[in-house]
């Protein structure tokens, strides 16, 4: 997994990030004042606030046309083949290609990273995953092994059909991922992906229970590239900034960023310790969180939820080959609290994957950031934030 390619990506991420650094940050939505919701956030505020997760992204810009990346979610440390997590993943609309979702729904279980990407890049970014993990340390006799890749489509922006992602891009998200601070809005797998008309992408958001409900914390990821009315803790900034779906019907016919379609990739992690079962009641509610911000969850958007839990005490380990297995897991009566958590996270990140992207163009095309001024006069006159 090393060689001139991977160092290649290597100091492009360097340079980039160096780039960066002398360019002053977009907002976050905590940072204008807007609180989502009425649960407390993490000290991140980012699904790296749940112990262990790790956060891995590569972001290719190239030339004129190439915006697309890799963002690599990590749900612990250790070898997840051999110490695998409970997941679930739920469907919202399923007009998506997310590879691995069949294995999951049966067995609960997921065993590889998470990876998010572009669309036709979904078969490259699996073959490159397997490739990883056949290479870890204790997986020398694995003959099976079942990615978990979602996608949204890039294709605005990007030159998709050139897939231009690597196996080297794919090593680099992964042997990068770090806990910590969560990088935003257009890196990654968010690159080239478009949110209700303006810059979409990655963005983030935690929010923690009170020790009396259990103490457990709800992270989340999200990939947005999705349409309908922008709609931010209730205020109608889409229809009031002039751009939301259904308003421009010429531009609808035309197949352009005025349209609903593109998609949402959500992963949610806990440490609460939950089954499959519960965990796909989980996933379901980032859903109603997408819906907070407006989505139109149109025929052509593929929008999934993907959900693990991190805690040691439910993880499946390969080398268990007891018939019978005993764990405590959270009730059912107690899932509400975790339920509203994942439905501020999932809303939180959304608006944060708009508010710290920025404007790009590609491919012939330009999508600006959402502009700040104009947002926050609208949230104000709304009385969201003083």
């Amino acid at each position: 997994m090393s060689g001139k390619p991977f160092a290649a990506t290597a100091i492009f991420l360097i340079a980039l990030g160096a780039a960066q650094a002398d360019t002053p940050q977009r907002p976050r939505a905590s940072e204008l004042g807007l609180k989502v919701g009425v649960l407390p956030a993490g000290p991140l505020d980012a699904i790296t606030d749940v112990a262990g997760v790790a956060v891995g992204q590569t972001t290719i810009v190239r030339g004129d046309n190439i915006r697309t990346g890799v963002t690599a979610i990590v749900p612990h440390p250790g070898n997840l083949y051999r110490e695998k997590v409970p997941g679930a993943i739920a469907v919202g609309n399923g007009y998506g290609k997310l590879a691995g979702v069949t294995q999951v729904d049966e067995l609960g279980e997921i065993e590889t990273p998470i990876l998010l990407t572009s669309t036709v890049a979904v078969p490259r970014v699996a073959d490159a995953l397997i490739t990883w993990m056949l290479q870890l340390p204790g997986n020398e006799d694995v003959l099976s092994i079942n990615p978990v890749v979602g996608e949204t489509n890039d294709g605005f922006l990007n030159d998709i059909r050139g897939r231009h992602i690597s196996p080297e891009d794919v090593f680099a998200a992964l042997t990068g991922a770090r806990g910590g601070p969560v990088e935003e809005g257009a890196v990654g797998a968010g690159t080239g992906t478009v949110a209700f008309g303006w810059k979409g992408g990655i963005g983030t958001a935690s929010r923690r229970l009170p020790a009396t409900l259990g103490g457990y914390t709800v992270g989340v990821l999200v990939q947005t590239n999705f349409g309908g009315v922008l709609t931010i803790a209730g205020a109608p900034v889409g229809v009031e900034l002039g751009q939301y779906y259904l308003r421009d019907q010429a531009a609808l016919a035309a197949r352009s960023r005025e349209r609903a379609d593109g998609s949402c990739m959500m992963v949610l992690a806990t440490d609460a310790p939950l089954d499959a079962r519960e965990l796909k009641r989980l996933a379901a509610r980032a859903l109603l969180g997408m819906a907070r911000t407006g989505s139109s969850a149109s025929n052509g958007s593929g929008d999934y939820a993907i959900a693990f839990s991190t805690a040691p005490e439910v993880r499946i380990r390969s080398d268990d080959k007891a018939l019978t297995r005993r764990t405590e897991v959270v009730t059912t009566l107690a899932m509400s609290p975790l339920f509203e958590a994942a439905i501020e996270a999932t809303e939180e990140a959304i608006y944060n994957s708009m508010l710290r992207a920025t404007t790009t163009a590609g491919n012939g095309h330009s999508v600006e950031a959402l502009p700040i001024e104009r947002t926050v006069k609208i949230l104000r006159e709304h009385k969201v934030i003083h």
